[in-house]
């Protein structure tokens, strides 16, 4: 059997107010391109279609597009999509039955008394254990096991077994802990998950990676595009190829481009707020990258730093995002206040940075970006 492993697409995600929808587009258009080439029995999406529960009209459209193009293109693959913690459960759902007709599966949330509709079949080459998000809290220890020995008993031919889940994970070599969530869900150990599935096709982690001590058998692929500076790593899918029931799968990284990529000045470190100026204003007018600054200031940035560096690239390709200021570690002296002139000229994001850094707290771009969307 061979799979594309993919998962996170977030469709609808904004980066500081710019609209994604154009590098969004593109990377659904490479993953088709990459079903044409490699011709998968089966294309997985582990959860994470789209950033919000309730996406708009335009999102959602670019979703079934994104769907019919895939059928049309590589018509004999199944795709199997499962809803993540991002997503409604019910949007899945209600157009399960007519997208099953284009051998397309959308499974949003597992109904007590009939959890092995989540079973799917690759008549002669496998079977998919597509596991939606599902608080940690209401499965029992005996829900994944229970599912794959359903699929033992069926599996009367050998063949191979693959299981999707959206959800936290740690690998049994790693030190118990009881206390670990990462973006809301809490961690669940990988013997959590049972045996008897040959992949374990994860969603959540944005970082590709594959776990240790899963001989090769579990695995995040990771975003396909970044959607924070956080995430710098490379973003790709994952292509999976399982010769037989039992056989350790083969895994091979299919990067995904961005045409517009996250970038932060400077690339290393932090530099002074005139220095990061002059980065920008020396900037490659055609770079069409989303820039963040890292500064490091003695108290404060300049009142209009924002604005400043906004107006130094507004006849260049690139989308300024903000300023991540870090104070420059010395002896804490009384805070330098502001006139209520300089007050009103300040932006809220701005007057809610230097209130982090005078109390000495941390305050990431993440923390910045929800700011934005509430204020």
């Amino acid at each position: 059997m061979k799979i594309i492993h993919t998962s996170d697409w977030h469709l609808g995600h904004t980066l500081y107010g710019y609209d994604r929808t154009e590098e969004q587009r593109y990377m659904l258009g490479q993953i088709e391109r990459l079903a044409v080439e490699h011709r998968p029995d089966a294309l997985l999406v582990s959860g994470d279609v789209f950033h919000t529960t309730s996406p708009s009209a335009t999102v959602q459209r670019m979703f079934v597009e994104a769907m019919m193009r895939l059928h049309e293109a590589v018509p004999e693959m199944q795709v199997v999509v499962t809803a993540g913690n991002h997503d409604s459960a019910t949007r899945h759902e209600v157009f399960r039955q007519p997208w099953a007709t284009l051998n397309i599966h959308t499974i949003g949330s597992v109904e007590r008394g009939h959890e092995t509709d989540c079973i799917v079949e690759l008549p002669g080459k496998g079977f998919i254990v597509a596991v939606p998000y599902v608080n940690e809290h209401y499965l029992n220890d005996d829900f994944y096991p229970s599912l794959l020995a359903v699929v033992g008993e069926r599996n009367t031919a050998s063949l191979p077994v693959v299981l999707m889940a959206h959800a936290t994970v740690t690998s049994d070599l790693q030190p118990p802990t009881s206390d670990l969530s990462v973006g809301g869900i809490d961690a669940s150990p990988l013997s959590f998950f049972g045996e008897g599935y040959d992949y374990l096709a994860l969603g959540h982690i944005h970082h590709a990676q594959t776990l240790q001590g899963s001989d090769g058998r579990a695995r995040y692929c990771g975003t396909p595009l970044p959607v924070s500076f956080d995430e710098a790593a490379e973003h790709s899918v994952t292509l999976v190829e399982i010769d037989n029931h039992g056989d350790t799968p083969k895994l091979t990284v299919l990067p995904i481009d961005n045409p517009h990529p996250l970038q932060t000045l400077p690339e290393e470190g932090y530099a002074t707020w005139d220095e990061a100026l002059r980065l920008l204003q020396q900037a490659d007018a055609d770079n069409a990258a989303y820039l963040r600054l890292n500064v490091e200031v003695d108290d404060f940035l300049p009142v209009g730093a924002n604005a400043e560096a906004a107006q130094t690239v507004k006849d260049k390709a690139c989308r300024f995002c903000f300023i991540n200021a870090r104070r420059r570690e010395r002896e804490r002296t009384q805070s330098v206040g502001l006139t209520v002139s300089e007050f009103r000229r300040e932006s809220p994001l701005s007057l809610v940075q230097r209130y982090a850094a005078d109390k000495g707290m941390p305050f990431d771009d993440e923390l910045a970006e929800l700011f934005n969307s509430i204020s």
